[in-house]
């Protein structure tokens, strides 16, 4: 049973995850992909340190874990926080949100490719769903004269870096917290975003910023990057795997549904479909089994 605070935390977490997808939309609009994300990533990795710091965590990786770091950022920020802005330019936020949020069955299936899990039953069903929310957005892409069926691709490549990165994550060894691994694997992360935004892309002249795009800006910093990263690992060690699985298939719906305030955008049959068959896909895969009879008894001998 969650207490009063987990809910309302959990609560808190999945709209600002939720949000966070329009209004990385509504910066685009102003504000090249590398330079924003090349921005909010130092800027919030930078808010992380500092709060970290002073709550008396060791902060300073040891010998080989600097190496570690390196190549765990390589999936988590530069394959995830990269792809995924280019698939957010592309699609409409809500229609990105739901693609990345593939990711649960993409971890269980390179879980299983490249690290010897089972599949199992439910893992298939979510498969099968996944395709068909897939397919249903793929399909509005390439009917619309102006569709953009790559960022799909983008979306999709995102979601798979982000599995393949917390398979990575999981196996890992450090001696320092969790929380400090990933300050550090946005720290990492950020200068080369920064290295690829100078190459690419031209300089954001900011003096012609509207009042809307500061607003996303500061929201990716301090929301975003901040207190979203905070209160997910200060609960991860205590919440039930049903709920953060209630959690995850709840921020497409929140983009969603927040885009039509934040952007306007009017989601078709198609995205509501599709969403409901993603959310299929990660109930199958996230929700906990059932305890076996057999088990049951066993346990009950011990009482």
């Amino acid at each position: 049973m969650l207490s009063r605070k987990q809910v309302w935390a959990l609560l808190a977490l999945t709209l600002m995850w939720g949000v966070n997808w329009p209004m990385m939309k509504l910066s685009l609009q102003e504000m090249s992909p590398l330079f924003f994300r090349a921005t909010t990533m130092l800027l919030g990795a930078g808010w992380l340190f500092f709060y970290v710091n002073r709550s008396g965590e060791r902060m300073w990786p040891a010998g080989r874990e600097w190496a570690a770091i390196a190549v765990l950022a390589l999936p988590n920020v530069l394959g995830w926080h990269t792809l995924s802005i280019f698939g957010v330019q592309e699609l409409a936020s809500g229609r990105a949100a739901i693609l990345g949020f593939t990711m649960p069955i993409f971890t269980v299936l390179l879980g299983a490719a490249f690290f010897g899990e089972r599949i199992t039953p439910r893992v298939r069903v979510a498969v099968v769903c996944a395709s068909i929310a897939i397919a249903l957005l793929l399909w509005h892409e390439v009917a619309r004269i102006s569709g953009r069926p790559a960022g799909i691709a983008w979306m999709l490549s995102a979601a798979v870096c982000w599995a393949l990165g917390t398979l990575m994550f999981r196996r890992a060894q450090f001696t320092l917290a969790p929380l400090v691994v990933t300050v550090w694997m946005l720290l990492l992360g950020s200068v080369a975003v920064w290295a690829l935004a100078l190459a690419l892309e031209p300089l954001p002249d900011i003096s012609g910023f509207s009042l809307p795009m500061w607003v996303s800006l500061v929201y990716g910093v301090v929301i975003n990057y901040g207190f979203a990263q905070l209160i997910w690992f200060g609960m991860a060690r205590t919440l039930p795997p049903a709920t953060s699985a209630m959690s995850i298939m709840a921020i497409p719906l929140v983009g969603t549904l927040s885009a039509t305030f934040i952007l306007g955008e009017v989601p078709h049959w198609r995205d509501w479909l599709a969403m409901g068959f993603v959310m299929m896909a990660i109930a199958s895969v996230l929700w906990p089994a059932r305890r076996t009879k057999s088990l049951s008894a066993a346990q009950s001998t011990h009482a």
